[in-house]
């Protein structure tokens, strides 16, 4: 049983817990009801230890293989919100393309170990991917969480060619409120500037995202952005030029917490402009599905990495056309019973937010 536990990633877990998956596993059940068995764990109240939301996804065995963490807490500042991540693929050869994810949170919470599926997916992928943390609301508010991203692109900027990484093929992506900080990162030219950098920022692939809502309609948005002394200035939509950059944006049609609208707004105020802009708009999903369809364990809900991907070669990632690999796993053995626990969870992802816009 010790053996099977430390197989499947479960040594920090309690022994009832990785006795009960040790015992799943010697008795033979496939690999994907085997997750989604954890994901069912991961619902039940369990007082005498704390278990992530994002656990589930983050398990090794629920992962893209073929990758490394090639850097692990690197401090691109001074505090304990100023450490990143990165994975590259295991096979390293010429320097890849580079993909600086930002995860959300409505400003308030987050940390970077819950998107290790995000590194891994991309880097499985052929990317050099870098998910930082930065502060949050309230220790601070607008707009110094996006200054604390740009400080983290200066560190890519210097320093990630020594990680396999190309830093004139970058790459913005983000989630929810990380998609916002993504967005904004390239529209408004001041960010970047003020740490010095100067890296083309190739595309920016936003997931689920608000670009257009003032006024502030919900506690959260308020207590982040409600003294910025310019609040028109906080919102993408009111900086688009014919000089941003190619987007991939991409919702649920069922998006409960920022409308599948905020979305069609911004696309059209960048087609306004000239800019290139690729959509996705995913049929009866709501705010979290986007994300964690970007992981093995519910890829094969729906075919954002692939979307993503497609994009980023679109605009340079690939330039010598290298091919990269797009799995769409089957879905579920025993579906009707098995998806109920995965439906669970997304359930209480979303519950977790508040709206951002009406």
């Amino acid at each position: 049983m010790p053996q099977i536990a430390r197989l499947c990633g479960l040594g920090s877990y309690p022994p009832k817990f990785k006795n009960y998956i040790a015992m799943l596993v010697m008795t033979s059940l496939t690999r994907r009801f085997l997750l989604l068995l954890l994901v069912a764990f991961a619902l039940l109240p369990v007082p005498s230890f704390a278990i992530s939301v994002m656990d589930p996804f983050n398990l090794p065995a629920s992962m893209d293989g073929g990758t490394v963490k090639v850097g692990d807490g690197v401090a691109y500042a001074d505090g304990s919100r100023h450490k990143l991540d990165v994975y590259a693929p295991e096979a390293r050869g010429v320097a890849a393309p580079v993909v600086f994810f930002i995860y959300g949170g409505g400003w308030n919470r987050g940390q970077r170990s819950d998107y290790q599926f995000v590194g891994r997916a991309l880097a499985a992928r052929g990317f050099v991917v870098v998910i930082a943390d930065y502060r949050l609301v309230p220790e601070v508010r607008y707009p110094q969480f996006l200054e604390d991203s740009a400080r983290a692109l200066g560190w890519v900027q210097d320093n990630i060619a020594q990680y396999g990484g190309d830093p004139n093929r970058l790459f913005l992506a983000g989630h929810s409120a990380g998609a916002y900080n993504a967005v904004m990162l390239s529209l408004d030219p001041s960010f970047l500037r003020e740490y010095g950098v100067t890296m083309p920022i190739l595309g920016v692939a936003a997931l689920s995202g608000p670009y257009d809502f003032y006024p502030f309609e919900y506690g959260e948005v308020r207590e982040a952005f409600g003294n910025a002394p310019n609040p028109e200035g906080t919102q993408p939509i009111n900086l688009v030029t014919s000089d941003s950059p190619p987007m991939y944006l991409a919702t649920g049609t069922t998006d409960p917490i920022v409308r599948m609208q905020n979305t069609e707004r911004f696309a059209q105020k960048l087609k306004s402009n000239g800019v290139w802009v690729t959509t996705r708009y995913y049929e009866g999903f709501g705010h979290m599905e986007p994300v964690i369809a970007m992981g093995s364990l519910w890829r094969w809900r729906m075919p954002v990495l692939d979307d993503m991907v497609a994009f980023f070669q679109m605009f340079g990632a690939f330039p010598s056309g290298v091919p990269y690999v797009a799995v769409v796993p089957n879905a579920p053995e025993q579906l009707p019973e098995a998806i109920a626990p995965m439906d669970q969870i997304v359930q209480q992802m979303n519950a977790m937010f508040q709206p951002i816009e009406q």
